[in-house]
């Protein structure tokens, strides 16, 4: 059985004010451990969670756990409101497979419609898909993409970070930091000079620099970056670099 949904009246798990999106199994065994769940705040649902820990054992995928009024959010949206559980770790990041693809070209539209990601032509979408590394949650939910285009640039040995994007129903879970790590790793393992990104976004700005990123004059990107680049999105362009 893939999933099960356990409606209770308090909902998703909240522990220090905040709401816990995910837990596996090495969680929810800690909180199970003797006085863990109190000194967390969780006592009360003890029972609960021995529920859960059974129904995971006796091999089901994953357990949501959500409120009676919330099902749709938790299930069919974006923002999620409850927690979620699994026995192994639900997170890692890979190759986008082929028929990962349509969820890929969702979060992209998404991101678009949002501003956060320039407009793409499909034949440009396909090519940020054919290069894409996928946030995959319980090997099955696509929870953010990133593209790694290496083709404009071989001559200078050079990667540019495209389509970055994350759901929010995962933020605070470092979504974005471990696809721009797996960026940074498979840049090193192809021999990159460097990497390289653009956003119009002061805010994404902000994470490539907290990723170790620095801000670059948009002369010192490679040429080809530029090539039938709209000017008036130019204008308002950031662009950052990682040296590798």
């Amino acid at each position: 059985m893939p999933k099960v949904v356990l409606v209770e009246p308090d909902g998703g798990l909240v522990a220090g004010g905040s709401r816990l999106s995910f837990v596996d199994g090495l969680v929810l065994d800690t909180l199970l451990s003797q006085g863990e769940a109190e000194w967390t705040g969780l006592g009360t649902r003890r029972a609960l969670l021995q529920a859960v820990d059974r129904a995971l054992e006796a091999g089901v995928e994953s357990v949501n756990l959500c409120g009676p009024d919330v099902v749709g959010e938790e299930l069919f949206s974006y923002t999620g409101s409850g927690t979620l559980f699994t026995v192994e770790d639900y997170f890692s990041v890979r190759p986008l497979a082929l028929d990962e693809f349509a969820q890929g070209e969702r979060l992209l539209e998404r991101g678009q419609r949002e501003g956060l990601l320039k407009f793409r032509r499909p034949e440009e979408v396909a090519q940020v898909l054919a290069t894409a590394y996928g946030a995959i949650i319980c090997n099955r939910h696509l929870a953010g993409v990133a593209g790694l285009l290496t083709a404009p640039y071989a001559e200078d040995r050079v990667g540019e970070i495209v389509g970055l994007y994350t759901i929010t129903r995962f933020k605070g879970e470092g979504v974005g930091v471990k696809l721009i790590d797996c960026m940074k790793m498979v840049g090193r393992e192809r021999g990159l000079a460097y990497l390289f990104a653009c956003t119009t976004q002061v805010r994404v700005g902000q994470f490539f620099e907290r990723q170790g990123f620095r801000e670059i004059a948009q002369a010192e990107a490679p040429p080809a970056k530029w090539t039938g680049y709209d000017d008036a999105r130019r204008r308002g362009l950031r662009c950052y670099r990682f040296d590798l």
